[in-house]
């Protein structure tokens, strides 16, 4: 099983904002950079989302350690809360962003994911430059295009 670093970050320009996520695969010598975003969505989303979508990118199950600033994400699994929410089937109002948890969760079953959280903004290069990937994402919808 290939091992593969994922470093992930989302951000948003008011919260719900102009959203952006930035994603970064390393496996070996080889980067893959990822980005996107929303004109109207939450800072959590973004980060679920940059999560999704490195994960989705890669074309066979590999082993990954994930990378994020959010506790959120990273509390979420290795904490176990995820698997309660599971468990009630996502309901009871407690959990938001359902839909995304749920699309993650999928994901770590065809992955072997291990989640590590890293102190953002603190010069760690990878969650930098998702950091930059994100926010320029999030920067590319001009204000004045969200009525």
């Amino acid at each position: 099983m290939k091992e593969v670093n994922l470093y992930t970050d989302g951000a948003c320009r008011g919260n719900p904002g102009r959203g952006g996520w930035g994603a970064i695969l390393v496996y070996g010598k080889y980067e893959k950079e990822l980005s996107g975003g929303e004109r109207e969505t939450t800072n959590n989303r973004m980060e679920l989302t940059a999560a999704i979508e490195g994960l989705a990118a890669l074309k066979e199950p590999c082993s990954v350690t994930l990378y994020s600033d959010s506790k959120y994400l990273v509390d979420a699994f290795e904490q176990g809360w995820i698997y309660g929410w599971e468990k009630s089937a996502f309901r009871g109002g407690k959990v938001k962003n359902p839909d995304l948890w749920q699309r993650l969760l999928a994901l770590t079953r065809i992955h072997k994911v291990s989640f590590v959280w890293v102190k953002g903004h603190d010069g760690h290069v990878y969650n930098e430059r998702c950091d930059t990937l994100a926010c320029n994402f999030a920067d590319s919808f001009a204000s004045d295009d969200i009525q």
